[in-house]
Protein backbone atom coordinates (compact mmCIF):
# COMPACT_ATOMS: atom_id res chain seq x y z
CA UNK A 1 0.00 0.00 0.00
CA UNK A 2 1.18 3.46 -0.98
CA UNK A 3 0.38 6.79 0.30
CA UNK A 4 1.15 10.21 0.40
CA UNK A 5 2.37 12.10 3.57
CA UNK A 6 0.96 15.71 4.41
CA UNK A 7 1.72 17.55 7.54
CA UNK A 8 1.20 21.01 8.82
CA UNK A 9 4.77 22.39 9.60
CA UNK A 10 4.85 25.32 12.50
CA UNK A 11 7.89 27.33 11.93
CA UNK A 12 10.36 29.26 14.93
CA UNK A 13 7.89 32.62 14.10
CA UNK A 14 4.80 30.60 14.51
CA UNK A 15 3.63 30.31 10.96
CA UNK A 16 2.13 27.20 9.26
CA UNK A 17 2.84 25.77 6.27
CA UNK A 18 1.75 22.76 4.59
CA UNK A 19 4.12 20.07 2.87
CA UNK A 20 3.25 16.84 1.04
CA UNK A 21 5.67 13.82 0.01
CA UNK A 22 6.08 11.91 -2.42
CA UNK A 23 3.65 8.19 -2.39
CA UNK A 24 5.58 5.90 -0.02
CA UNK A 25 5.60 2.73 1.03
CA UNK A 26 3.20 3.14 3.58
CA UNK A 27 5.48 1.12 6.23
CA UNK A 28 8.74 3.74 5.32
CA UNK A 29 5.63 6.49 5.84
CA UNK A 30 5.02 5.69 9.48
CA UNK A 31 8.91 5.86 9.82
CA UNK A 32 9.42 9.15 8.25
CA UNK A 33 6.35 10.41 9.76
CA UNK A 34 7.61 9.19 13.43
CA UNK A 35 10.75 11.12 12.43
CA UNK A 36 8.91 14.63 11.50
CA UNK A 37 6.98 14.46 14.79
CA UNK A 38 10.50 14.06 16.82
CA UNK A 39 11.49 18.03 15.10
CA UNK A 40 8.49 18.82 17.68
CA UNK A 41 6.99 21.60 14.66
CA UNK A 42 4.60 19.65 13.67
CA UNK A 43 1.07 20.34 14.08
CA UNK A 44 -0.61 18.22 11.82
CA UNK A 45 -0.40 14.40 9.61
CA UNK A 46 -2.10 12.73 7.44
CA UNK A 47 -1.42 9.92 5.14
CA UNK A 48 -3.48 10.18 1.61
CA UNK A 49 -3.81 6.34 -0.10
CA UNK A 50 -4.46 6.16 -3.99
CA UNK A 51 -7.97 6.23 -3.67
CA UNK A 52 -7.28 9.87 -2.15
CA UNK A 53 -8.79 7.79 1.38
CA UNK A 54 -7.33 10.09 3.97
CA UNK A 55 -5.33 8.24 7.28
CA UNK A 56 -4.36 9.14 10.67
CA UNK A 57 -0.90 7.70 11.89
CA UNK A 58 -3.09 5.48 14.86
CA UNK A 59 -5.48 4.55 11.41
CA UNK A 60 -2.47 3.43 9.23
CA UNK A 61 -0.72 1.54 11.74
CA UNK A 62 -3.86 -0.60 12.28
CA UNK A 63 -4.21 -1.06 9.02
CA UNK A 64 -1.20 -2.45 7.71
CA UNK A 65 -1.63 -4.84 10.65
CA UNK A 66 -5.04 -6.37 9.59
CA UNK A 67 -3.64 -6.58 5.95
CA UNK A 68 -0.29 -8.48 7.26
CA UNK A 69 -2.40 -11.54 8.10
CA UNK A 70 -4.10 -10.92 4.51
CA UNK A 71 -3.01 -11.33 1.00
CA UNK A 72 -0.71 -8.26 0.48
CA UNK A 73 1.88 -6.55 -1.86
CA UNK A 74 0.02 -8.00 -4.70
CA UNK A 75 1.73 -8.19 -8.60
CA UNK A 76 -0.78 -10.03 -10.93
CA UNK A 77 -0.65 -11.35 -14.44
CA UNK A 78 -3.09 -12.32 -16.96
CA UNK A 79 -3.02 -13.85 -20.75
CA UNK A 80 -5.39 -15.02 -22.94
CA UNK A 81 -5.46 -17.41 -26.31
CA UNK A 82 -7.94 -18.22 -29.49
CA UNK A 83 -8.26 -20.88 -31.21
CA UNK A 84 -9.90 -20.21 -34.38
CA UNK A 85 -10.31 -23.51 -35.15
CA UNK A 86 -12.11 -24.91 -32.32
CA UNK A 87 -13.59 -21.25 -31.37
CA UNK A 88 -12.38 -21.81 -27.83
CA UNK A 89 -10.39 -19.91 -25.54
CA UNK A 90 -7.59 -20.48 -23.03
CA UNK A 91 -7.09 -18.07 -20.09
CA UNK A 92 -3.64 -17.88 -17.78
CA UNK A 93 -3.07 -16.00 -14.32
CA UNK A 94 -0.38 -16.18 -12.05
CA UNK A 95 -0.57 -14.08 -9.00
CA UNK A 96 2.63 -13.00 -6.76
CA UNK A 97 1.49 -11.83 -3.16
CA UNK A 98 2.40 -11.80 0.70
CA UNK A 99 0.93 -13.17 3.77
CA UNK A 100 1.93 -13.03 7.29
CA UNK A 101 5.70 -12.16 6.29
CA UNK A 102 5.70 -14.98 3.46
CA UNK A 103 5.54 -14.85 -0.23
CA UNK A 104 3.31 -16.98 -2.27
CA UNK A 105 2.39 -18.23 -5.88
CA UNK A 106 -0.83 -18.86 -7.13
CA UNK A 107 -1.66 -20.00 -10.86
CA UNK A 108 -4.29 -21.39 -12.36
CA UNK A 109 -6.25 -21.68 -15.66
CA UNK A 110 -9.21 -22.30 -17.51
CA UNK A 111 -10.74 -23.53 -21.02
CA UNK A 112 -13.37 -21.15 -22.33
CA UNK A 113 -15.93 -21.15 -25.25
CA UNK A 114 -18.30 -19.06 -27.02
CA UNK A 115 -15.75 -16.41 -26.88
CA UNK A 116 -15.39 -14.60 -30.16
CA UNK A 117 -11.73 -13.07 -30.83
CA UNK A 118 -8.47 -13.25 -29.00
CA UNK A 119 -9.10 -9.99 -27.83
CA UNK A 120 -12.41 -11.05 -25.92
CA UNK A 121 -9.58 -14.00 -24.67
CA UNK A 122 -7.95 -11.26 -23.08
CA UNK A 123 -10.71 -9.49 -21.68
CA UNK A 124 -11.99 -13.61 -20.45
CA UNK A 125 -8.44 -13.64 -18.63
CA UNK A 126 -8.58 -10.62 -17.20
CA UNK A 127 -12.25 -11.22 -15.57
CA UNK A 128 -10.45 -14.55 -14.48
CA UNK A 129 -7.40 -12.79 -13.07
CA UNK A 130 -10.36 -11.06 -10.69
CA UNK A 131 -12.43 -13.79 -9.34
CA UNK A 132 -9.24 -15.30 -8.64
CA UNK A 133 -8.06 -12.09 -6.50
CA UNK A 134 -11.65 -12.31 -4.90
CA UNK A 135 -11.75 -16.41 -3.93
CA UNK A 136 -8.17 -15.09 -2.97
CA UNK A 137 -9.33 -13.05 0.14
CA UNK A 138 -8.17 -9.40 -1.33
CA UNK A 139 -10.26 -6.48 -0.91
CA UNK A 140 -9.51 -2.59 -0.24
CA UNK A 141 -6.02 -2.93 -1.31
CA UNK A 142 -3.76 -1.52 -3.97
CA UNK A 143 -2.91 -4.46 -7.19
CA UNK A 144 -0.43 -4.35 -10.16
CA UNK A 145 -1.74 -5.55 -12.87
CA UNK A 146 0.42 -7.12 -15.49
CA UNK A 147 0.20 -8.41 -18.83
CA UNK A 148 1.11 -8.27 -22.46
CA UNK A 149 -2.23 -7.02 -23.75
CA UNK A 150 -1.88 -3.63 -24.34
CA UNK A 151 -5.05 -2.75 -25.42
CA UNK A 152 -6.89 -4.15 -22.37
CA UNK A 153 -5.02 -2.75 -19.90
CA UNK A 154 -4.84 1.15 -21.71
CA UNK A 155 -8.88 0.47 -22.18
CA UNK A 156 -8.71 -0.83 -18.66
CA UNK A 157 -7.09 2.44 -17.53
CA UNK A 158 -9.09 4.96 -19.72
CA UNK A 159 -5.71 5.94 -21.98
CA UNK A 160 -7.66 4.12 -25.31
CA UNK A 161 -11.15 4.97 -26.10
CA UNK A 162 -13.10 1.45 -26.55
CA UNK A 163 -15.68 1.78 -29.21
CA UNK A 164 -16.59 -2.23 -29.75
CA UNK A 165 -19.90 -3.34 -28.01
CA UNK A 166 -18.01 -6.88 -26.47
CA UNK A 167 -15.40 -5.28 -24.78
CA UNK A 168 -17.23 -2.65 -23.63
CA UNK A 169 -19.41 -4.81 -21.64
CA UNK A 170 -16.15 -6.67 -20.49
CA UNK A 171 -14.79 -3.34 -19.23
CA UNK A 172 -18.05 -2.38 -16.93
CA UNK A 173 -18.04 -5.59 -15.47
CA UNK A 174 -14.64 -5.94 -14.61
CA UNK A 175 -14.43 -2.25 -13.54
CA UNK A 176 -18.08 -2.85 -11.17
CA UNK A 177 -16.36 -5.96 -9.73
CA UNK A 178 -13.49 -4.22 -8.84
CA UNK A 179 -15.29 -1.18 -7.33
CA UNK A 180 -17.21 -3.77 -5.57
CA UNK A 181 -13.87 -5.41 -3.91
CA UNK A 182 -12.11 -1.81 -3.24
CA UNK A 183 -9.18 -2.78 -5.26
CA UNK A 184 -6.96 -0.44 -6.29
CA UNK A 185 -5.68 -1.56 -9.69
CA UNK A 186 -1.98 -0.24 -10.99
CA UNK A 187 -2.09 -1.42 -14.85
CA UNK A 188 1.86 -2.13 -16.56
CA UNK A 189 1.71 -3.21 -19.93
CA UNK A 190 4.58 -5.89 -20.36
CA UNK A 191 6.34 -7.75 -23.53
CA UNK A 192 5.22 -11.34 -23.91
CA UNK A 193 8.45 -12.75 -22.90
CA UNK A 194 7.95 -11.04 -19.64
CA UNK A 195 4.40 -12.55 -18.93
CA UNK A 196 5.53 -16.14 -20.04
CA UNK A 197 4.03 -17.69 -16.85
CA UNK A 198 0.57 -16.76 -18.27
CA UNK A 199 1.29 -17.35 -21.82
CA UNK A 200 2.27 -21.31 -20.63
CA UNK A 201 -0.81 -21.35 -18.75
CA UNK A 202 -3.39 -20.01 -21.49
CA UNK A 203 -1.51 -22.86 -23.57
CA UNK A 204 -1.92 -25.28 -21.54
CA UNK A 205 -6.04 -24.77 -21.12
CA UNK A 206 -5.88 -24.93 -25.20
CA UNK A 207 -4.53 -28.20 -24.97
CA UNK A 208 -6.83 -29.88 -22.06
CA UNK A 209 -3.73 -29.24 -18.87
CA UNK A 210 -5.94 -27.43 -16.38
CA UNK A 211 -3.71 -26.29 -13.43
CA UNK A 212 -4.35 -24.73 -10.13
CA UNK A 213 -1.56 -24.66 -7.55
CA UNK A 214 -0.61 -22.37 -5.14
CA UNK A 215 2.73 -22.66 -3.41
CA UNK A 216 5.12 -20.77 -0.64
CA UNK A 217 8.13 -19.38 -1.96
CA UNK A 218 11.47 -18.91 -0.56
CA UNK A 219 11.84 -15.38 0.48
CA UNK A 220 14.86 -14.64 -1.54
CA UNK A 221 13.53 -16.17 -4.74
CA UNK A 222 10.14 -14.21 -4.99
CA UNK A 223 11.03 -12.22 -7.89
CA UNK A 224 8.24 -11.51 -9.72
CA UNK A 225 9.14 -9.08 -12.15
CA UNK A 226 10.93 -11.64 -13.88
Amino acid sequence: MDVIIQWTYITPKKQEVVFTSDLLPAEKALLLAEDLEKTGRVKELVFIDRRNTEWTKKELAKLLQEIETEPHDIVAYFDGGFDKETQEAGVGAVVYYKQNQQPYRLRANRRLGQLTSNNEAEYAAFWFLVQMLEELGVHHLPVVFRGDSHVVLNQLSGAWPCFEKESSAWLDRIEEKLNELGIQPIYEPISRKQNKEADQLASQALEGKMVTSTIELAKKGNDSDE
